[in-house]
């Protein structure tokens, strides 16, 4: 028994011995784990630090070479060429922003104004339409509102007043082709221009020298260059404008024969 005793305690003592070692490896691995988790965050606020001032550096730099080009390019077209972008932009987001606004849920509106009219009359499928927004819903409320006139002038009136939307939906779009055609014109003739004065310089000179004539053609190629990017970019939005106007006209047509059918089956209805 005794030695069962013996046996015992030496095993606990080697038990807790062990544990006590292996207590202090961990603190003392502690620090160094703590160390080099501290290292990585260091190196990595270094590399994200040179990878903004990188970034910034090759902003600055984009910046110093697009204002230099801009200069050589002549003040004058340049700035002419670059105004026809603002304001080419600025009627583009105006006609994004108006047609994002005009589209509406046509099958909740035909839906809305057919329980409304089953349930209060032509008034209150008007009150469905005045309180929503969009060319369908005024195209609907011209129609209704002319109902006591037969079906035949309200098939008219929706035709007519679809028009009328359609023209709002496309105001502006002939400026914008303006300043399409307008960018590239002025880059054109920012060239001869430059072309002449190139010519110019070599009258003058009496000598074919490779500097001047290289000077002037810098010049040109510049504002064609410009007139081009500023047609292009304006071509893609001017397109997608296309894109959201005849998604709009689809809608507004084919809720219109939805609309007509619903006030024959009302107009039969009412007879009898």
């Amino acid at each position: 028994m005794k030695k069962v005793f013996a046996t015992l305690t030496v095993l606990a003592m080697l038990t807790f011995g062990s544990a006590v070692v292996m207590a202090q490896d961990a603190e003392a691995a502690a620090p160094a784990a703590t160390e080099q988790i501290t290292d990585e965050a260091t190196a990595t606020e270094v590399v994200e630090t040179e990878a903004a001032e990188e970034t910034e550096s090759g902003l600055v730099a984009l910046h110093k070479t697009l204002k230099t080009k801009f200069i050589e390019g002549g003040a004058g077209f340049m700035a002419a060429t670059l105004l026809c972008l603002v304001f080419g932009l600025a009627l583009c987001i105006e006609r994004i922003i108006y047609l994002s606004l005009s589209k509406t849920n046509t099958k909740a509106l035909l839906n809305n104004v057919e329980e409304a009219l089953k349930k209060g009359g032509i008034q209150a499928a008007l009150d469905v339409c005045r309180n929503t927004r969009g060319p369908v819903a005024s195209i609907f409320y011209q129609g209704l509102s002319r109902y006591d006139e037969g079906v035949d002038v309200v098939e008219k009136t929706v035709a007519s007043y679809g028009g009328v939307q359609m023209g709002l939906l496309e105001k502006n779009l002939s400026w914008i082709s303006l300043f399409i055609s307008i960018a590239p014109s002025l880059g054109f003739l920012g060239t001869i221009i430059g072309m002449i004065e190139a010519f110019d310089k070599i009258q003058q000179v009496g000598d074919i020298s490779a500097t001047v004539v290289a000077g002037g053609i810098k010049v040109a190629l510049l504002t064609t260059l410009l007139g081009l990017i500023i047609a292009i970019v304006l071509q893609l939005f001017y397109n997608y404008i296309l894109s959201l106007i005849e998604g709009l006209v689809n809608e507004m047509e084919d809720s219109s024969i939805s609309l007509l059918d619903i006030i024959v089956r009302y107009a039969e209805q009412e007879k009898k």
